[in-house]
C-alpha cells in the first residue's frame, strides 16, 4: 500500500508522513499538492492528440544522438540487451521534452543538456500546456525538499542551492494496451536516476513497485493525488535513508495507458555524493557528477550504445 499523505495543512501535520513513507517504499501519494486538476485534465488530452500524430510526424520529429527531445518510437527501448531470454523490447512510445532554456542563453555553452525543446507545430497548445504544469511541478519540489532538508539536518535551502540550472526533464508516454500471455512490460523494472519523480498515474493502472521485502505491489492512489519517487540522487544525498525503489509498468488493461513523469535533477555541474552519515550497508558513496550521468542514461537509450557503468543502465536489473 502506498501512502497518502494531504500536504495542505502545516509542516508538522505532514512532515514525518512523508519522510516515514520514502524511508520505508520510497513512494509516497500527496494530496493537496498545489496542482490543478485543469492542469492535469489538460496534459491527459494533450497526450491522446500527441500521440494520435501520424507517423511520419513522430518521424521527422524524432530524438536523436545529438538532441535527445521529441518522439521516442514504439519499442526503442530494449533492457538487459544481451540477455537471449530478455523480454521483448519495452511496450510504450514517448515524448522527451527537457527544460525549456532559450538557444541564446550562456548556460547552453556549458553543456549540450540545455536548450529549446521541440514543440510539434501540429499541437500550437503544447508548449503552453506542459509548461503550465511544469511550473506546479516545480512548487510542489520546493515545498518537498524543504522536509528532506530538515528531516536530513541541512541548512535551509541546502538543497534548492543545487538547481540553479535544473536538468529536470520530462517523458510524456503512451503504453498500448498488451495481452496478459505476451508476458511483455509497459516498462521494464528500474530505479528513477534523478531526485525525485512527479507522476499522477493512469486511471487504467499498471504501475508497480517493489517493497523492500521484494513483493510488487500495484501502487494505487486516490485520483485526486500525485504520486511522488525517490531517485537515486537523493537517496545518495540521504546516505541511504531515502530509497530509491525499484517500479515498473504492466498495461494489460485492455485500454490506452498514457503518463508524464516529471523528474526533478539538480544543475548538470553538481556533483552528487552523501551529505549525512551513511545508513548501515548503504554502499553507493563515489561521487557522481549530475550531468556526465544525465547524458550517460540518454546515450544508453540507444540499442548498440553499450554502458560504461551498469549502475547508470537502467535495463540492468532483474526483470521479474
Amino acid at each position: 500500500m502506498i501512502p497518502v499523505v494531504d500536504l495542505s495543512g502545516s509542516v508538522d501535520a505532514y512532515a514525518h508522513a512523508v519522510i516515514d513513507a520514502v524511508e520505508s517504499i520510497g513512494f509516497v501519494a500527496v494530496t493537496g499538492h498545489g496542482v490543478a486538476q485543469s492542469q492535469i485534465d489538460a496534459m491527459r488530452t494533450l497526450l491522446v492528440d500527441l500521440f494520435d500524430l501520424s507517423d511520419g510526424v513522430k518521424v521527422d520529429q524524432a530524438i536523436t544522438r545529438s538532441n535527445y527531445r521529441g518522439f521516442i518510437p514504439l519499442g526503442f527501448f530494449t533492457p538487459n540487451r544481451d540477455d537471449p531470454d530478455a523480454p521483448a523490447p519495452d511496450a510504450y512510445e514517448g515524448f522527451k521534452v527537457h527544460r525549456e532554456v532559450s538557444a541564446d542563453n550562456p548556460v547552453c555553452a556549458q553543456s549540450e543538456i540545455y536548450g529549446p525543446n521541440r514543440w510539434p507545430p501540429q499541437l500550437p497548445k503544447m508548449a503552453d500546456i506542459v509548461l503550465d504544469y511544469w511550473a506546479g511541478c516545480d512548487r510542489l519540489a520546493t515545498q518537498l525538499l524543504a522536509i528532506f532538508e530538515d528531516a536530513l539536518g541541512l541548512a535551509e535551502g541546502d538543497l534548492q542551492q543545487r538547481f540553479e540550472h535544473p536538468v529536470t526533464n520530462m517523458t510524456l508516454l503512451h503504453y498500448p494496451p498488451t495481452e496478459p500471455d505476451e508476458n511483455r512490460f509497459g516498462i521494464h523494472p528500474h530505479k528513477d536516476t534523478n531526485v525525485i519523480t512527479v507522476l499522477y498515474p493512469d486511471p487504467v493502472g499498471g504501475l508497480f513497485a517493489r517493497t523492500r521485502a521484494g513483493e510488487w505491489i500495484e501502487a494505487t492512489c486516490p485520483s485526486d493525488a500525485l504520486l511522488i519517487n525517490v531517485g537515486d540522487m537523493l537517496e545518495i544525498w540521504s546516505g541511504g535513508r531515502f530509497v530509491s525503489t525499484p517500479h515498473k509498468v504492466i498495461n494489460v488493461s485492455g485500454s490506452q495507458r498514457y503518463a508524464f513523469p516529471w523528474f526533478l535533477a539538480p544543475s548538470h555541474d553538481q556533483v552528487v555524493e552523501p551529505l549525512v552519515d551513511l545508513a548501515p550497508g548503504f554502499d553507493r558513496s563515489d561521487p557522481i557528477h549530475v550531468g556526465d550521468w544525465s547524458l550517460e542514461v540518454w546515450r544508453t537509450n540507444w540499442p548498440d550504445a553499450a554502458p560504461v557503468d551498469d549502475h547508470l543502465h537502467l535495463g540492468t536489473l532483474d526483470a521479474d
